[in-house]
């Protein structure tokens, strides 16, 4: 039989097509080894609110931090919806891949404690990453009112029911849960003033137009610094590095009225527990540098580091604690 030098160079080419398969195939376990290395592309940290506000400005601290340890770009993307609730979504709604992750604040569990319809479940629908940040509210007066104690306070709204009004960013936010759960410790009644935001609350309480706010460090403290309102106590268990000279309600006799304003890191439920490992350690690290520690007190904060299990259970039993707060108040979403 005669053989032709195209079929030669056909067992030719189909020898090296074999060889090319193996050497492909002893290849794969290094190709498939890089692709899975994290993170090989940038992430994304939502944030639910706009640009200046305190989870925008701890989100793009700690996405520096992030990135230059990663060696990967960590991009903030402010979506600014009532409660969060549109970044929350997307972040639910995201790949399970690490690349997308959310921040959020204690109204992520206040929110989701009076509100059926977020299109999300605030536990089943997450994987909690990191808890970023702790800091107190401070409960404040218009700088008018004669109370000078927190105690001088609660005595005139217990004989006086109702009569005094507290404002609040809206209805389920923190300010109002907070108040409310001080107001049942106390077993004193005010009535309730939602705005649209703390600064105009802030503005009124300066005005005298309403008389209490319980309000967030980063958003109140430089009007008490300079005198516009005056500050009572804080709501955290023990004093605060934040305001050190302003007494804790449950120091002040007022048991089981403790809030901690939070920040902290979700990803999309079922992210692989190395991939949330990694991110955890990542920001717990960043969070123990000092130039970290002293960025967040001088924002009205303290660094929270602790494990992404810790951060879960937070969650947990804020949701459930505030679920009873609600029902207890008659808190009702709009």
């Amino acid at each position: 039989m005669k053989v032709s030098i195209s079929g030669l160079a056909g067992k030719r080419v189909v020898q090296l097509s074999a060889m090319g398969l193996a050497l492909a195939t002893w290849m794969m376990p290094a190709a498939h080894a890089a692709d899975a290395a994290y993170p090989n592309k940038p992430i994304t940290l939502i944030v639910g609110s706009s640009p200046g506000g305190s989870n925008d400005v701890f989100a793009r601290a700690i996405a520096k931090h992030m990135g230059d340890a990663l060696k990967q770009t960590v991009v903030v993307e402010n979506r600014p919806s009532g409660g969060g609730v549109l970044a929350n979504s997307l972040v639910a709604k995201a790949a399970p891949d690490g690349y997308t992750l959310g921040m959020v604040s204690s109204t992520f569990t206040t929110g989701a404690a009076i509100r059926t319809n977020l299109g999300y479940d605030a536990v089943k629908s997450f994987t909690p990453v990191a808890m970023i940040a702790q800091g107190p509210l401070l409960i404040t007066i218009n700088k008018d009112q004669p109370f000078k104690t927190i105690q001088e306070l609660v005595a005139y709204a217990r004989e006086n029911p109702g009569k005094l009004n507290y404002g609040t960013s809206g209805i389920g936010s923190i300010n109002q849960f907070s108040t409310e759960l001080f107001s049942q410790a106390a077993n004193i009644k005010m009535t309730h003033v939602p705005y649209k935001g703390m600064g105009p609350a802030t503005n009124d309480l300066i005005g005298g137009q309403i008389n209490v706010l319980v309000a967030s460090a980063p958003s109140i403290l430089g009007q008490v610094q300079s005198g516009n309102v005056r500050a009572l106590a804080v709501t955290t268990a023990q004093r605060s590095p934040v305001a050190p000279d302003l007494p804790s309600l449950e120091e002040a006799g007022y048991k089981g009225s403790a809030t901690d304003l939070w920040w902290g890191i979700l990803a999309p439920a079922n992210v692989p527990a190395d991939v949330t490992e990694r991110l955890n350690n990542v920001i717990n690290e960043a969070l123990k540098s000092d130039d970290m520690k002293a960025f967040l007190l001088k924002e009205g904060a303290e660094a929270a580091p602790m494990s992404s299990a810790a951060f879960g259970k937070v969650i947990a039993d804020e949701l459930a604690n505030w679920k009873s707060v609600a029902e207890k108040s008659g808190i009702q979403p709009e």
